[in-house]
């Protein structure tokens, strides 16, 4: 976390484009604010504003990530009127310096410490996510991408890889009329005050919700725990099946996505990580080549 500093209002140095009575609340705001830096991720600057009332998020594409935040706008305010745990959003627009800005309510901090109720609360709001039907969401048009194409970019590098991931797609018929989130784990959900919201709809898509769920599941074995995943797992499949040879061809794809990051440096090492991610690849025995992660 970042020093706070006091600065004259960051919200106005932005050229906004679309935004709510509260962003307009925000500008007329006298004196000044408190900023201060957040965790920053790959894409964004991230701040947050506090008033003497609210906190803030302010968040700027200013890295090599440029995706479309207008739909992540209209994305997130169509999933916070339907009642789904999303930071309630305020107004979206361009810096002076050509980024892209978004701007939403202060939701709290990425969730560090987890138990089984923490788990089985996260798993009911991915579970209702996955409910939604891409239908649902009228004007709000959701991309729609090919599955292998989106999440496993620059993969013919990896013959080995390739081919498996080929021969694991080509034993399920991809779906895509649900919203999946693309990277839910735990820090891209956010808890103040024993309340969670999902932040980070950068990956927000039309898909396969088996996938997003597996991926979800995979992270949480790899970088959690076998035993919290596992009650993620049995939340989610609770109220939203799916059944378990189709459960492991998912589960097989997620891992070569993870092998893929790993081999590019692109995912968290601890002491632990490969030893779980070989456990996980055992248990995949006949869908996951064991020698891939060698």
């Amino acid at each position: 976390m970042g020093r706070k500093r006091a600065l004259s209002n960051p919200v106005e140095s932005i050229r906004w484009a679309d935004g709510t009575p509260a962003l307009e609340e925000l500008l007329a705001q006298p004196g000044t604010l408190s900023v201060r830096g957040m965790n920053q991720g790959f894409e964004a600057e991230v701040t947050r504003i506090d008033t003497e009332r609210d906190s803030f998020v302010l968040k700027r594409w200013n890295k090599d990530s440029n995706p479309d935040i207008g739909f992540q706008y209209r994305l997130l305010t169509a999933l916070s009127q339907r009642g789904v745990a999303v930071p309630e959003t305020l107004g979206w627009g361009i810096d002076a310096s050509g980024h892209q800005a978004l701007l939403t309510r202060y939701g709290g901090e990425p969730v560090t410490k987890a138990n089984v109720g923490t788990m089985t609360a996260l798993a009911r709001i991915l579970s209702a996510i996955h409910r939604i039907p891409v239908e649902a969401f009228g004007s709000v048009e959701l991309p729609k991408y090919e599955m292998a194409a989106y999440f496993f970019p620059g993969i013919e590098a990896h013959p080995d890889l390739e081919q498996t991931l080929r021969q694991l797609v080509a034993r399920i018929p991809e779906t895509s009329d649900r919203l999946i989130h693309g990277d839910y784990h735990l820090q891209n959900i956010v808890e103040r005050n024993g309340e969670y919201a999902v932040i980070d709809w950068t990956n927000g898509q039309a898909g396969d919700y088996r996938y997003d769920f597996a991926w979800a599941f995979v992270l949480g074995r790899i970088y959690v725990s076998d035993k919290l995943a596992s009650a993620f797992r049995v939340a989610y499949l609770k109220e939203n099946p799916i059944p378990p040879e189709e459960l492991r061809l998912f589960e097989g794809i997620a891992c070569l996505r993870w092998m893929l990051l790993h081999r590019r440096g692109g995912v968290p090492q601890g002491p632990r990580t490969l030893k779980k991610a070989r456990e996980i690849v055992a248990a995949l025995e006949g869908i996951v080549p064991k020698g891939l992660l060698d």
